[in-house]
């Protein structure tokens, strides 16, 4: 198990060494098979010229429906730059996320932008290469008196359906699928804010989440949430294609790039610094 010191520490570090997941500058995509790539043939937004995003509305500080009712978040903001800088229309398309691999196999979304963890997807989509460095980790209320992992023996921990964390309990990874034994009980739900009001009114004693959620929660309301010091995974964001779509995944990576070296990036981290946002984090070079 991992503690937050030694997290950021190794995630810093190992940039020069997990970046050959990607963060190097070599393709992230995997299998390159005909069969796939004839299957991803006019669907992606070189083909037809528009990116359509499939993205969960309830996801900040990635994805999200504002005060004004319009969607916005990190994540859409970089998709909508990356779009107007390929002169490609954008699209955002909310969507319920235990369906976003029918949708993007129908052509209704192209891509899955949204937090979007690539670790133990790798054979199921073509990747970007990640841009943000995540982790996943567990959130209680500040009075709860539950301090590390081993207080959540026999509590009732809630996360994401279909989340990274989720797939670690379910066995992705051992140590924390013997740590997902141990729980009362582990619920999963639609979306992030309801597990977190959940949280808060006593119905759950922890929630899974990735770190950039946990960090928003911390953000909005610091007195009220907890961040455990261990971590349970450490792992990147990417941008999600169909199968065989590597021709968007490259122009994609290339303007990424290119908005990084220009200063849009930063600006953005910076604007969404209060939401626990960090360009400490992107790596991407």
């Amino acid at each position: 198990m991992l503690s937050r010191r030694s997290f950021v520490l190794s995630s810093l570090s190992a940039l020069s060494v997990a970046a050959l997941a990607g963060c190097s500058g070599a393709p992230a995509a995997t299998d390159d098979s005909a069969e796939p790539a004839a299957d991803a043939a006019g669907t992606g937004a070189v083909d037809t010229g528009k990116l359509i995003v499939g993205f969960d509305s309830s996801y900040p500080p990635y994805g999200y429906q504002g005060d004004d009712g319009e969607y916005t978040g990190f994540d859409l903001e970089l998709a909508q730059e990356v779009a107007s800088r390929n002169d490609w229309e954008v699209q955002l398309e909310p969507i319920n996320w235990d369906a976003k691999d029918t949708m993007l196999d129908s052509g209704a979304i192209n891509c899955i932008w949204n937090g979007f963890t690539m670790e133990g997807r790798e054979e199921d989509y073509t990747f970007s290469e990640p841009y943000m460095i995540n982790g996943q980790v567990i959130v209680v209320r500040a009075d709860s008196g539950i301090t590390s992992f081993d207080d959540l023996a026999g509590k009732n921990v809630i996360t994401q359906v279909d989340s990274a964390a989720y797939n670690l309990f379910e066995g992705e990874d051992a140590t924390q699928a013997e740590l997902g034994v141990t729980f009362g009980n582990l619920e999963t739900i639609g979306d992030y804010n309801t597990a977190f009001t959940q949280l808060e009114s006593g119905a759950s004693d922890a929630v899974a989440c990735d770190l950039s959620i946990a960090a928003y929660q911390l953000a909005a309301r610091p007195d009220l949430f907890l961040q455990l010091d261990e971590f349970l995974s450490e792992e990147h964001y990417a941008v999600g294609f169909k199968k065989g779509d590597d021709a968007t995944a490259d122009v994609v990576n290339e303007t990424l790039r290119a908005m990084d070296e220009d200063g849009f990036v930063q600006e953005l981290c910076d604007k969404y610094a209060e939401d626990g946002i960090s360009y400490d984090n992107w790596c991407l070079e």
